[in-house]
């Protein structure tokens, strides 16, 4: 299996020259480590976090950042099985976070706070998908 922690370069530009107006939903799946990979010189790394730990402090930190821009939590859910797809992809937060824009978006996470708080989510997370979508009319088929 191939594991994914944060964007690249180039995937972080193909988001930047998409439309930055319009809402975006982000959704998100998180794997995390058994235990939290802080740098060694963090003031944490002594304490054995688990990965689950530290992703709660990286939604501590980056919760009022995310709700000053605009965006919340729309779905969470939790992960039972893969009924298509790698079953070793198994994950251990889901939810989708709406934003008014996709200007909002990039305007936390060039934060300063926001990228503090980062620490946090690179010592939890073992694996991760991030996918941009747009916001359809709900309807009864799928069409």
């Amino acid at each position: 299996m191939t594991r994914f922690t944060d964007t690249n370069r180039e995937q972080f530009e193909q988001f930047k020259s998409l439309d930055r107006n319009s809402p975006i939903n982000m959704i998100n799946l998180v794997q995390f480590h058994d235990v939290a990979q802080y740098p060694a010189e963090h003031p944490l790394a002594a304490d054995a976090l688990t990965g689950a730990q530290a992703y709660k402090n990286y939604g501590a930190a980056s919760g009022p950042i995310m709700q000053r821009v605009g965006g919340k939590i729309i779905w969470r859910g939790d992960f039972d099985l893969t009924l298509i797809g790698d079953a070793s992809e198994v994950w251990d937060a889901m939810f989708i976070v709406q934003y008014p824009t996709a200007a909002a978006f990039l305007e936390m996470v060039t934060n300063p706070e926001y990228q503090r708080a980062v620490v946090h989510r690179q010592a939890a997370v073992l694996n991760s998908r991030l996918i941009r979508s747009r916001p359809l009319e709900v309807s009864e088929t799928f069409e």
